[in-house]
């Protein structure tokens, strides 16, 4: 660094955590360090160097933790020049946070593009009608929607909602927030029941969006309840595992 850059170590604490091992201590540092702001999005990271002595550990640490940064893409190698925060860093997310998709990625930062895949008014399937507490017999409001970053596929979401709950909408021209009419119906999601694993998006919409099998998703399987208990979306959202992270407290018991 030249004399006269800024360097973001000079206002940062030596370490954020006092437990794990050392190379995740400091990777658990910069990570937050990034979420904070210190190092921004596109901006180079100190070398192995100026972290070693900043932080007074090794240089083998200091690469130990680098690269833990690496495997999850929150910092990116440029040969010849250094590391670098990565464009699109991972969304890192509490899994006990409820919130809609859109309000996610608005939340991170991320001005996302929707896009309708189907939009239908129909019966509503065996499960789905378990799980919303109908009967194969009443409608539901059926939507998939694709949301991109730019042109890269970020989430693809599955949403059900009884038909009785939204019965003015345009279900064949639906260019809303399903958050939104249910909260103006007094209806709006206060908690849900959430099942998390990775899996594989539908053949149908990889083949149709052009996407790679390769690519890891997470898919939350999802029921959201009114504040009276009543089931209002069943929902299947896959999330790219390179690009989300959900964080969990976990106790023992």
């Amino acid at each position: 660094m030249s004399p006269s850059t800024v360097n973001p170590l000079d206002s940062v604490l030596p370490m954020v955590t006092q437990t794990g091992s050392l190379e995740g201590r400091l990777a658990d540092t910069i990570r937050q360090m990034i979420g904070d702001g210190v190092f921004t999005t596109g901006s180079k990271i100190p070398t192995e160097e100026e972290l070693a002595t900043h932080f007074r550990v090794g240089r083998t640490t200091v690469r130990e933790a680098l690269k833990r940064l690496e495997a999850e893409d929150l910092i990116r190698v440029r040969r010849g020049q250094g590391r670098y925060v990565s464009s699109t860093p991972p969304l890192r997310q509490p899994i006990t946070r409820l919130e809609s998709v859109t309000g996610l990625l608005a939340s991170h930062g991320y001005d996302v593009t929707n896009v309708i895949v189907t939009s239908e008014k129909r019966l509503a399937m065996e499960q789905e009608a378990k799980q919303l507490d109908l009967t194969t017999d009443d409608e539901v409001f059926h939507l998939e929607r694709l949301r991109l970053y730019g042109e890269e596929p970020l989430i693809y979401s599955i949403d059900v909602v009884p038909v009785h709950l939204l019965p003015d909408i345009s279900y064949d021209k639906w260019n809303g927030s399903l958050y939104g009419e249910l909260d103006a119906a007094g209806m709006s999601p206060v908690s849900a029941v959430t099942t998390l694993h990775a899996d594989f998006l539908p053949t149908r919409i990889e083949r149709k969006y052009g996407l790679e099998k390769k690519i890891p998703w997470l898919l939350m399987v999802q029921l959201n309840l009114a504040s009276d208990g009543t089931p209002v979306i069943f929902s299947h959202d896959y999330h790219r595992g390179d690009r989300f992270t959900f964080d969990v407290l976990r106790r023992v018991e």
